[in-house]
């Protein structure tokens, strides 16, 4: 089972890709290292790191009824020198 869900857009992702670093939006119960292999096998480049982020949920107002955002996880991948993750158009 992949760890992966989605590659995580967003302009401060834009910027980390200047650095060899990507974000991807990962299931919960995601660790780094099935981040890892996931990445390493889905697009066959080698992993140096992996920086895991719980990002909690919020709560939000619609009219006067209060409801919650629902919070997820990340994963900050950082590649080792000379490879790269190609965007598909």
């Amino acid at each position: 089972v992949s760890a992966l869900s989605l590659p995580h857009i967003t302009e401060k992702a834009g910027l980390l890709q200047g650095q060899n670093q990507y974000v991807f939006k990962v299931v919960p119960g995601a660790t780094k290292y099935g981040v890892r292999d996931s990445v390493e096998a889905q697009y066959g480049v080698q992993v140096e790191k992996v920086r895991m982020i719980s990002v909690s949920s919020k709560s939000i107002r619609v009219g006067r009824n209060m409801g919650e955002r629902p919070g997820y996880k990340k994963a900050v991948v950082t590649l080792k020198e000379g490879h790269t993750i190609e965007a598909s158009a």
